[in-house]
Order: C-alpha cells, then sequence, then structure tokens
C-alpha cells in the first residue's frame, strides 16, 4: 500500500511544541510516539506552540460561529375568520397522541448484555496507514478480529481518546486530532455509547471539542464527559434497554494543562470537583437503574492502580454509581466487586487500558517494556429481578485481554499492519513480527506479567 503523509515535521519542531506541552501540564504526558527525523511522520504537531496553553484564538475563524435564528414577529396577525373552531373534529388534523409507557413486568427479569473497552489512542501510524489513494480513510481492519467480542452488547461503551472531527488537520502526540472516519468504524464495529471524558480532549481548544460535539451529534449513540456548556453538562445522558435505565456521566483528573478560557464554548467537570461530582452522581442515581461513570484517573504507564483510584471509586458507589470504567493508565488494571451502602454491589474496572494504539512504551521507570500493548475489553450482563423489587445485579463478568499489533522496518519508519486483537487468538506468526518484540524484546512472559493483573475469576479469553 502506498502511505502518504501530509505535513512538515522535524524533530527540532517536535522536540519543541512537546518541551512547551510538558512545561504547561502537572504531569508528564507519556502517550509516546518515537522521535525521529524530519522524514519520520510520528509526532506532527499541526498546531501552534501556544495550543499547549490555553487554546490559541487566531486559529478560529472569525465569524463562523453559527448566529441563532431572528425570532418570529410578535405580532398577532390572526383574526376570527383564520381561527379554526375547536370545538367541532376537524378530520384533516390529526390527533396528537401520547405512546403508552409499557407496563413494568411484575416479575421474571430483564437483562442487558454490557461491553466497554479502552482508550482508542488514534496515532499516525494508524490514520496514515488508513487514508487511501483517493484521500478517505478505512479504519476497518483495525477492528475487525474484535468483531466477535462485541456481538450479541446491547451497550457498548469505548473511550474515545481522541478528538474525532474534521475542523482540524489529522494530527498525532502530543496534540491529537482524529478524522471523522474512525468515528464511522467505531459506531459501524457496534460502539453506541461514547466517552470523551479524558486528557486529551481540549486538544484543539474550544473549537475542536465543539467540533468533535458536532460529529458524534450526527451519530446515533450517547456521548458524554465533554458538553458545550454548563447547562449541558447537567444534562444527564439516558439509554433505556429491555426496561433497564442507565445513565452515563464521565470525569478526568485533568486536560494536560490545556483549560478553556472564561465565555469559551465548552464544559468539562474534573475529578476534583467532588462538590459537582457528588451531586450529579446522586442525581443520575434518583433517574436511572444503573449509573455508569467513566473515570480518567490512575498512574500512566502502570498496572498498579493507586490511593487515589481506589478512594475516589469508593466515594462514587457511596454516593450512587453502580459501574465505575476507568482509563488513563494506558496499562490494565485489576476489577473487583464493591459494596453499596443498600447492600447491593457496584463493580470497577480500575484501568481498562488501551484499545487500538501504536504507543510506545519501552523506557518505563521500572524497566518493564510493553505494558500498554494489553488492555481489557470488559463483558457483563445487568439483571433486573422483578421477583425481588427490581434489584439490579451484575452478572458473567469478564476481562478479555486484548492487545495492539503494529510492525515496522526501523523506529523511524512509519509503522504498519496497526490492528486490535483477542490476546487469546494472538499468533506466535503475529508476536513475532511485533514491532515491540522485534525491536525492544518484549516477550510473551511479559504480556502473561501484565495480564495476571486481572483476577482469575474475571479473566476470559474469547
Amino acid at each position: 500500500m502506498k502511505r502518504r503523509f501530509n505535513g512538515k515535521t522535524a524533530a527540532l519542531t517536535i522536540a519543541a511544541a512537546v518541551s512547551v506541552l510538558l512545561a504547561s501540564c502537572g504531569t508528564p504526558i507519556v502517550d509516546r510516539d518515537k522521535i525521529g527525523d524530519e522524514k519520520t511522520a510520528l509526532s506532527r504537531v499541526d498546531a501552534p506552540a501556544s495550543e499547549a496553553g490555553k487554546a490559541d484564538s487566531s486559529e478560529k475563524a472569525p465569524d463562523e460561529q453559527s448566529t441563532p435564528d431572528s425570532k418570529p414577529d410578535d405580532t398577532d396577525t390572526s383574526t376570527e375568520e383564520s381561527t379554526p373552531d375547536l370545538s367541532t373534529p376537524d378530520e384533516s388534523i390529526p390527533e396528537e397522541s401520547t405512546p403508552e409507557k409499557k407496563p413494568e413486568p411484575t416479575s421474571g427479569k430483564a437483562v442487558v448484555h454490557l461491553s466497554c473497552a479502552g482508550d482508542n489512542l488514534i496515532h499516525d501510524n494508524i490514520y496514515v496507514e488508513a487514508r487511501k489513494e483517493d484521500g478517505t480513510y478505512d479504519f476497518s481492519k483495525c477492528y475487525a478480529r474484535c468483531k466477535k467480542l462485541i456481538e450479541g452488547s446491547d451497550i457498548a461503551i469505548l473511550n474515545q481518546e481522541t478528538l474525532v472531527n474534521d475542523a482540524f488537520e489529522p494530527s498525532t502526540f502530543p496534540l491529537f486530532s482524529t478524522p471523522t472516519a474512525v468515528g464511522d468504524a467505531v459506531v459501524d464495529f457496534g460502539f453506541n455509547v461514547i466517552s470523551m471524558s479524558n486528557n486529551h480532549v481540549l486538544d484543539k481548544g474550544s473549537e475542536g471539542l465543539i467540533s468533535s460535539l458536532d460529529y458524534w451529534d450526527t451519530k446515533d449513540v450517547v456521548h458524554y464527559g465533554a458538553y458545550r456548556d454548563e447547562a449541558d453538562s447537567e444534562d444527564i445522558r439516558i439509554k433505556e434497554v429491555n426496561g433497564i435505565t442507565f445513565a452515563f456521566l464521565g470525569y478526568m483528573e485533568h486536560t494536560n494543562g490545556i483549560y478553556l478560557a472564561d465565555g469559551e464554548p465548552g464544559k468539562v467537570v474534573y475529578i476534583s470537583d467532588t462538590e459537582t461530582v457528588k451531586r450529579q452522581v446522586q442525581k443520575a442515581d434518583k433517574m436511572a437503574d444503573v449509573v455508569v461513570v467513566s473515570c480518567h484517573f490512575g498512574t500512566e504507564v502502570y498496572n498498579e492502580i493507586n490511593a487515589m483510584q481506589i478512594n475516589f471509586s469508593d466515594q462514587l458507589v457511596e454516593w450512587g454509581a453502580d459501574l465505575i470504567i476507568g482509563t488513563q493508565a494506558h496499562a490494565l488494571s485489576t476489577c473487583k466487586y464493591l459494596d453499596k451502602p443498600d447492600g447491593g454491589q457496584a463493580f470497577v474496572y480500575y484501568g481498562l487500558g488501551n484499545f487500538l494504539h501504536t504507543m510506545y512504551d519501552a523506557d518505563n521507570a521500572d524497566g518493564q517494556s510493553g505494558k500498554s500493548l494489553i488492555g481489557i475489553f470488559g463483558k457483563l450482563d445487568v439483571v433486573k429481578d422483578y421477583d425481588n423489587g427490581g434489584k439490579i445485579t451484575f452478572e458473567n463478568i469478564k476481562a478479555i485481554p486484548v492487545i495492539s499489533h503494529y510492525e515496522g522496518e526501523s523506529w523511524d519508519s512509519m509503522w504498519y499492519n496497526c490492528y486490535v486483537c483477542p490476546y487469546g487468538d494472538y499468533t506466535d506468526e503475529e508476536y513475532n513480527r511485533h514491532m515491540m518484540h522485534v525491536r525492544s524484546g518484549v516477550t510473551r512472559a511479559d504480556f502473561e506479567r501484565y495480564i495476571s493483573f486481572i483476577p482469575k475469576e474475571f479473566l476470559a479469553y474469547e
């Protein structure tokens, strides 16, 4: 396949952009690509360095924001002759009918099959390879191997780690922008709930956030975790399936030192805003049978969970959360049941790790390489027992390891054959071609060590 790359990216430019971004962040970013020479298309930054702080207003084209249509004239021009006589039914005017709400069953059980995946982190290796001769993209092969995992899911949740939009050119670490063809691909794959709660959601400032929201509004999905304004952030997303009602909330630790300026469109809610988080979770608990909270937290490129993850998850359950889906660390973590105040049980995936990506992590502080390669595809059944007062339980919980695969001739070349695959189906022939095995010596034993963080009662291979 002929691969193209449209951009001017010299190593010095990359280094300067990265240094500016890191200087503005409270914690380092470790969604790392390799840094090569000017022929390397791996760390291109389309935006100016000023984007590492608050969004550069010079990027915004003036007068592009839509202006609300003017309100119609309030002058009453109606007359008695033009006013229909409502005393006699007019057959030409159909009567409005309100659909009757189906009565809840009084016995038996309702079941919803739910699945969830971690960071869909679209590096340039992925979109360059997916770009066709005519300039369009085909990302379908990136996900095809995992299709069997999502089949039969009623609710399928994806953490979309990068901004999906066509307002900005595609770009990679440290300021991501992803073609809308990726969104089309994941929806075609089967994801119908999209979390935007992550540290890269402001990579292109207010304009990038709103553009991505505009795109997701065109798809038949529930999206949450990033919003248009304060009022939108208080509009809790609800989805009902098989008589079970779900509410979706999303919060992140940080946005890499990038913030929305006062008066700019857009709204995100940080984990540190405990007053808002508590209020929203408690509100959602009154609206839904199951409160799903996506949390972008954890220590990057570590399988171990930290005290903040433990404490915050416990708080969320106390306030009314039922299912907690953790992302951010780019490495999988443990998962477990948590006791609820009402005597029931919630469940937490502390870290799903990555889904699709080509992240490089051969220089971790602990000397372990390739932790970012193995993620979790979560599956569970949500059961509502009408014989037990509508009690909700989670059954058949699974944590299925998946691996991101990519190959390359060298660190400075464009990598290829980028896709995500169930680890149980990953062959030795594929393993022997993986870039991180060939170039960094990552072994099957390494993969098994990372997978061991999944409790055996939930570990599954499909």
